[in-house]
């Protein structure tokens, strides 16, 4: 078995509701060479109470680093930042709404280690709901480990009270000839489709493990994720640009965790799916949904080829068309982002310039990615 460092650095903010699950799950793993880099982005909850409890109980177990901000860099800008702190060969970017199975990490490992161009690993990921208690196992129970879907999904931990499932959640971003980008799998039942090891375009933001050479090979402009965009996106502009930069990204079904995403949780198949689909939109931010459709686009501005924008062109326009109507319906105070927009594209030019000085990989390969 490898023993490379294996850096979690988990950024939170007001977790209070996931925090000592997520945190349990990372001191019931198998694999024990870990450092532990927690990063708060200015929580105003109990947040930064139950990290220094936490930290005082399991000093002992790890290195654990309790990094305080004061100011929300978000999810990625706060994973820069917490990097600053990694000694890791790899880096799970951790979200405090996942659950890690007791073996993720150790399944993680063996298949970065067999291809030193893989540049960050996908894990299967499920979905959990918290607004559904299951049963907890008794103090002193052992934690029983996850099989590969077989009956029931289990509890990962001691305090676990959360109701696991085995709906899909994501195993991985793919990305459509209109440049939609979407979760592969999102809201499927698991019955073994996704057993196969494979290369993906892109990985997730909820839990990715990076090849940390890979990450700092990916600075453009001296930044690892673009600070312009904040929050929403910049996973996708950044495993975009990983994969012009010549890093594989790999899907492993071994490597098991869990997920409460905020958002959606079901797959649209029928218009009615997608009039549920609008109901549930309406408890994301506005700002959020802002972001999405801002960064997106800047995404696409920096990392695309023009040779493969035209190629696609008809299908894009299309798509615009569509996701503008739907706009203008239903999210009409996401139109307050396009000056925005347009205000930041000189600046988006300019790191794209860097970008493709830098990319290895040609259009015709990455027009493959492109379904």
């Amino acid at each position: 078995m490898s023993s490379s460092l294996v850096a979690i650095n988990l950024v939170v903010l007001n977790g209070e509701k996931y925090l000592q699950h997520c945190l349990d799950t990372l001191k019931n793993q198998t694999y024990n060479n870990l450092e532990v880099n927690i990063f708060d982005n200015g929580s105003t909850d109990q947040t930064k109470d139950i990290i220094r409890k936490w930290q005082m109980a399991n000093g002992k177990w790890q290195m654990i680093n309790f990094i305080e901000n004061k100011i929300n860099l978000g999810m990625w800008g706060g994973q820069e930042k917490a990097l600053e702190y990694s000694n890791g060969k790899y880096v799970v970017a951790l979200s405090v709404d996942v659950l890690m199975a007791p073996d993720a990490i150790e399944k993680a490992v063996e298949v970065l280690e067999g291809d030193s161009q893989i540049g960050a690993l996908q894990a299967k990921i499920l979905q959990y709901d918290s607004k559904y208690p299951a049963l907890s196992p008794r103090p002193g129970e052992p934690v029983p480990s996850v099989p590969p879907q077989a009956g029931p999904p289990p509890l990962l931990g001691s305090r676990a009270e959360y109701l696991l499932s085995n709906l899909v959640d994501t195993v991985g971003f793919q990305i459509e000839r209109s440049r939609r980008i979407t979760n592969i799998g999102h809201g499927e039942e698991d019955k073994g489709q996704y057993d196969k090891e494979k290369e993906i375009f892109g990985v997730e933001g909820a839990a990715p493990i990076f090849r940390k050479e890979a990450l700092l090979d990916s600075r453009v402009a001296g930044e690892i994720v673009d600070h312009d965009m904040f929050w929403y996106g910049d996973d996708i502009d950044l495993v975009w640009r990983m994969r012009l930069f010549g890093w594989k990204q790999i899907y492993s079904p071994k490597v098991i965790m869990y997920h409460d995403r905020s958002t959606t949780k079901g797959k649209s198949r029928e218009w009615k799916d997608y009039l549920k689909r609008i109901s549930e939109r309406k408890n994301i931010s506005s700002l959020k949904k802002r972001l999405d459709w801002r960064n997106k686009r800047l995404a696409r501005l920096k990392n695309d080829y023009w040779q493969n924008v035209l190629r696609d062109l008809p299908w894009i326009l299309k798509r615009e068309a569509q996701e503008l109507g739907y706009i203008i319906l239903f999210e009409p105070s996401v139109l307050l982002e396009i000056p925005k927009f347009l205000k930041l594209v000189p600046k988006m030019l300019k790191k794209r310039k860097e970008i493709m000085k830098k990319a290895k990989i040609s259009p015709a390969e990455m027009q493959k990615w492109f379904t």
